[in-house]
């Protein structure tokens, strides 16, 4: 994955005789409409379903994730390219964070205050291996600091049962529902046009559709999993299942994301606004998008127990499941022919990377218009 520079934005002075389509309102699809039309573009955002947060309606995986912006707990089982790039969005998050909620009357919620890594005694192990793992992938850029007992009671009071973690200091999380909408009351504001319940292959005819090819000056596809064929090779996108449950309670208070080391499976436990918390963590090679299985319910439900025993009374709101859009190598993935960009596989980590991707596809939009003009 290519490093793109913080500064590397669209020119405004772009001539463009037609709007750009953009196809999928997800993350990468409204961070691109709205910065298109911040520079001054004229935008056409189209979605196969409703622009909602209502979890009755199909969504994109950005309405499901944590919104965690994690770029050492994702280097352990990744590639350092998903480092640097997580870095350079840990950048970029505040300032565009900090440029909407000057148009917002609700800000929406950034936390710069890092991650909490912890493990219970029997699972020691675990958390020293991941702290080795940062120092293999990451060397002298490893930032991590481990905690004694004492530290994890000033960093989170009511995890002071744990004797040992890791504080990672590099990582923010924010509050994903109220960014996207916050995101599509500016693209409304700022005159794009949103197009709902309208189904589209950029690459076949839509002679009933309001996308039609001829009509745009560029066309960025963002389907995320919509955008899968029936072929399997390595061009192809799969989908992979992920399940998240919501409790709220007032007995817990959290300021950082959580993360439990644990031989079988990895929980992150992250704070929302409202006394709620998000936990997730599974990860199957599966398109299912059935609901939560009841092995996954008692496997988070137990390990939210053993964080602090006061989630027992914490009152599940909702569960969660999605597909995560993911290519062969877990890499994702901009390519340009002619007017047409791509722009997807941000697999898990897609808050993590939105940002950077962004900043690819407004590179190729600009060499593609320098191109024409040449």
């Amino acid at each position: 994955m290519t490093h793109v520079s913080i500064d590397s934005t669209l020119p405004t002075d772009l001539a463009f005789s037609k709007p750009i389509a953009i196809v999928g309102a997800g993350l990468l699809g409204r961070l691109l409409a709205w910065q298109l039309l911040e520079a001054g573009h004229k935008v056409t955002l189209f979605d196969r379903d409703r622009f909602t947060t209502s979890s009755s309606q199909p969504r994109a995986a950005a309405f499901t994730a944590a919104a965690m912006i994690s770029p050492l707990s994702e280097v352990v089982v990744s590639e350092r390219s998903i480092y640097d790039a997580g870095m350079t969005s840990l950048l970029l998050w505040p300032r565009w964070i900090e440029s909407l909620n000057d148009t917002t009357k609700n800000p929406i919620a950034y936390h710069a205050t890092g991650s909490l890594v912890v493990a219970h005694p029997a699972d020691i192990n675990e958390l020293q291996q991941f702290k080795r793992d940062l120092g293999f992938h990451l060397g002298e850029d490893d930032h991590s600091q481990w905690l004694d007992h004492q530290a994890i009671e000033q960093c989170e009071p009511q995890l002071n049962h744990f004797q040992q973690g890791l504080l990672l200091p590099d990582e923010a999380f924010l509050d994903n529902h109220h960014l996207l909408d916050a995101l599509l009351d500016r693209i409304q504001s700022l005159g794009g046009e949103c197009i709902e319940n309208c189904a589209i292959d950029v690459s076949g005819p839509n002679n009933t559709s309001p996308f039609q090819v001829d009509n745009f000056s560029v066309i960025i596809d963002c389907r995320g999993t919509g955008a899968r064929t029936h072929t399997t090779d390595s061009q192809s996108i799969r989908g992979v299942r992920g399940e998240v449950m919501w409790v709220e309670t007032d007995e817990i208070s959290l300021t950082h994301a959580v993360r439990l080391c644990h031989p079988r499976y990895k929980l992150y436990v992250v704070p929302k606004p409202n006394h709620q918390f998000i936990i997730g963590a599974t990860e199957i090679e599966s398109e299912d998008t059935s609901p939560i299985s009841l092995q996954s319910t008692l496997e988070l439900s137990s390990a939210l127990y053993t964080i602090h025993p006061a989630f027992a009374e914490a009152r599940v709101i909702k569960t969660d499941v999605n597909l995560r859009p993911a290519y062969r190598d877990n890499l994702p993935r901009v390519e340009r022919k002619g007017n047409m960009i791509s722009a997807n596989g941000l697999y898990r980590h897609g808050y993590l990377l939105a940002p950077v991707i962004v900043q690819q596809v407004l590179k190729e939009i600009a060499e593609f218009a320098n191109t024409k003009a040449a």
